[in-house]
C-alpha cells in the first residue's frame, strides 16, 4: 500500500492506478470531502442513537408508531412525480458492478438494473474503484469486455435505467481518510458517482438515481435528504435530480415508512422491501428477548405473520403518497443441468412474483438474467398497459404495531440441518467475500451478505438461548464446532484440495466463529471482515 496525499486533508491508503485517477481527482477528492466535513457529525450521531434503541429494546421497549411524527402519517402529502424512465419498473435486475455482470444486467431485459455498491459487492479498492470506472463507461455506452474463450460483450440497443446503492452509514470507508479520520462509505461511493455521471445522465434523459439501503429511522433519511440538496447545489444541477428508493430492510424503519418517504419527498422514488436483511434485522434487534425465537431460515417465508404485515403495510404507504412499491429478491440460480430444480425452484419463483403483484407492488427484484421472463410475465399479466399500479390504495389494510411483531411461526423449529446450512453457507460465503467476490453462487441461491448475516445471526440466537433442536439435542457450542467440521470436510470434497488449501476458507472459519460463536454480538459481520481484507 502506499499513502498519498492529494488534497488538503484527505489521505488516500490505497494504491491508485493509472486507470482510477480520473476517478480520484483532485476535484472528486475534494467534493467527497467536503461532504465528510458537512455530515460526518451528523452521522455519528445518528450511529450512536442506534446503540442507544438497542439499549431499549433489550430493556424491554417495544416498537411503536412515532407519536411526534403522527402529523406525518395522518398528513395529505404525497412525494414528488419521478421522472419516464422511472415510471415502470416492473422487473429490477441487481447486482455488483462488476464489468461481464453489468453488460449482462443492462442486457437482461429488466427495466431498471441497480448496480450494488454494497451487500453484493465485497469492497475491496480494487473493486470499488473499477466500479465506478465501470458505472461511467457504462453510462457513456463505452463499456466492453471480452471473456478468455474470446466473447466479447456490448450493450445493446435498450438497455435496463441505472440506480446505484452506495454502503450503509454504519460503513467506513478505510482507504480514504478525511482529516485523519475514515471517511463515510457512503458518502464516498455516493459523491464519486454523483460527481462524475449527475451530469452525464441528466444530459442523456435519465438521472442520478440511488437505492438506500439499512436505514433506520426517518432521521437518517432526513440526513440523505440533506446531503443530496448540497450536492445538487455544488454540483450546480437542479434540485429534485437525484431520486431515491429506500430499502425498509430493517424492523424499526417498518415502524417509520412514511416519514422516510416524508423526509425525501422531492427525492423519493418509493420504498422497497428488502426481505434478507429484514429477517437479519429482526433477529438482531430482539436478540435478547426471551419471548423472541425464529426457527430455520427456510422456514421464515414472505408469508409468516411479521413479513406479511410489513410488506403489506409497505405496499398501502407508497401507494398513499403516490410512490413505487418495490418487491422482493428472487435469488434462485438456475442450474445448467438439472431441470426437476429449475423446474420446482421457477414455479416457487412464479408463486412469490404473483403474490406480490397480486398485493399491489409495482415491481420486484431478481438476482440472475434467466429469471427476468418469469418475473416480467408475471407483473405483465397484473399491469398490462399500465406502467405501474400506485392507483392500488390497499384500503383494506390495516397494520398494527403488534402485527409488524407477531413473530410465531406455526410448525415452526430449529433442526440439524438448518443449523449445518447456517454454518455451510456463512462459510463459503465469508470466503468468497474475502476473495474480493461478494455474490456468491451458493446451493443454487444467489447469496450476499445479507443472507449470510441471518446463517449468522441465527446460529447465535440459537445458541444463546440454547435452544432445542427437532429430534430433542440441545444446541451447544461444542455442536456447532463438530458440525462446523463436518461441513467444511463436506467442502474441501466438493471444490477439491488444491481450491481448499487456495482458497482462506480457515480465515472464513474463524471469522464465522467471531461474528456467531462470540458472547457478544457482533452489529455486521463485514465491519470485523473488512478489516482482514486485502490484508
Amino acid at each position: 500500500m502506499t499513502s498519498v496525499v492529494t488534497v488538503d486533508g484527505v489521505e488516500l491508503r490505497g494504491v491508485v492506478e493509472p486507470r482510477f485517477e480520473a476517478v480520484l481527482s483532485k476535484e472528486a477528492l475534494a467534493f467527497v470531502a467536503r461532504l465528510q466535513r458537512e455530515f460526518g457529525e451528523t452521522r455519528s450521531a445518528l450511529l450512536q442513537r442506534r446503540a442507544e434503541r438497542q439499549a431499549e429494546l433489550d430493556a424491554g421497549v417495544r416498537p411503536d408508531f412515532l407519536a411526534e411524527t403522527r402529523h406525518v402519517r395522518e398528513g395529505d402529502w404525497r412525494v414528488a412525480p419521478v421522472p419516464v424512465d422511472l415510471q415502470d419498473r416492473r422487473v429490477e435486475i441487481t447486482g455488483p458492478v462488476d464489468r461481464k455482470m453489468m453488460i449482462n444486467a443492462f442486457n437482461s431485459g429488466a427495466r431498471a438494473f441497480m448496480a450494488d455498491l454494497e451487500d453484493s459487492l465485497s469492497p475491496t479498492w480494487t473493486n470499488l474503484l473499477e466500479g465506478h470506472v465501470n458505472l461511467t463507461d457504462a453510462i457513456e455506452r463505452t463499456i466492453s469486455f471480452e471473456n478468455p474463450d474470446g466473447r466479447t460483450y456490448r450493450l445493446g440497443e435498450r438497455v435496463a435505467t441505472l440506480l446505484v446503492r452506495p454502503r450503509g452509514w454504519h460503513l467506513p470507508e478505510k482507504h480514504v481518510l478525511v482529516d485523519g479520520q475514515p471517511m463515510s462509505a457512503s458518502l464516498f461511493d455516493f459523491g464519486l458517482h454523483v460527481f462524475h455521471n449527475a451530469r452525464r445522465l441528466l444530459d442523456r434523459g435519465s438521472g442520478p438515481y440511488f437505492y438506500l439501503p439499512k436505514l433506520e429511522s426517518h432521521l437518517e433519511a432526513r440526513l440523505w435528504n440533506d446531503v443530496f440538496l448540497f450536492a445538487q447545489d455544488n454540483l450546480g444541477i437542479p434540485r429534485g435530480s437525484i431520486k431515491a428508493t429506500v430499502l425498509i430492510e430493517t424492523i424499526l424503519a417498518a415502524f417509520e415508512m412514511d416519514e422516510i418517504l416524508y423526509e425525501l419527498q422531492e427525492h423519493s422514488a418509493g420504498l422497497n422491501a428488502g426481505r434478507w436483511d429484514y429477517i437479519f434485522s429482526a433477529i438482531k434487534k430482539f436478540r435478547n428477548r426471551p419471548d423472541f425465537l425464529l426457527p430455520d431460515r427456510a422456514q421464515v417465508t414472505m408469508t409468516v405473520p411479521f413479513m406479511r404485515a410489513y410488506t403489506e403495510l409497505l405496499v398501502k404507504t407508497c401507494h398513499r403518497r403516490g410512490a413505487h412499491a418495490m418487491g422482493g429478491m428472487a435469488a434462485f440460480i438456475p442450474s445448467r443441468r438439472d431441470r426437476q430444480v429449475n423446474e420446482v425452484a421457477l414455479a416457487r419463483v412464479r408463486e412469490d412474483k404473483q403474490r406480490e403483484s397480486g398485493d399491489g407492488f409495482d415491481g420486484t427484484w431478481v438476482a440472475h438474467p434467466d429469471l427476468v421472463p418469469v418475473a416480467r410475465e408475471v407483473f405483465d399479466e397484473a399491469l398490462g398497459e399500465r406502467a405501474n399500479q400506485v392507483d392500488k390504495q390497499r384500503e383494506d389494510v390495516q397494520v398494527a404495531p403488534g402485527d409488524l411483531l407477531d413473530f410465531h411461526i406455526p410448525g415452526g423449529e430449529v433442526t440439524e440441518a438448518g443449523v449445518r446450512n447456517n454454518v455451510s453457507v456463512a462459510i463459503l460465503y465469508l470466503e468468497s467475500w474475502l476473495r474480493g467476490v461478494g455474490a456468491a453462487a451458493i446451493y443454487n441461491l444467489m447469496e450476499d451478505a445479507a443472507t449470510a448475516e441471518i446463517s449468522r445471526s441465527q446460529t447465535w440466537q440459537w445458541l444463546k438461548r440454547g435452544v432445542r433442536l427437532k429430534g430433542g439435542e440441545t444446541l451447544t457450542r461444542d455442536l456447532v464446532l463438530r458440525l462446523q467440521q463436518e461441513e467444511l470436510e463436506k467442502i474441501r470434497q466438493a471444490v477439491g484440495e488444491e481450491t481448499y488449501s487456495g482458497g482462506r476458507f480457515e480465515e472464513a472459519t474463524r471469522l464465522f466463529e467471531q461474528v456467531a460463536l462470540a458472547e457478544a454480538f457482533v452489529e455486521f459481520l463485514t465491519l470485523p471482515a473488512y478489516d482482514i481484507l486485502e490484508r
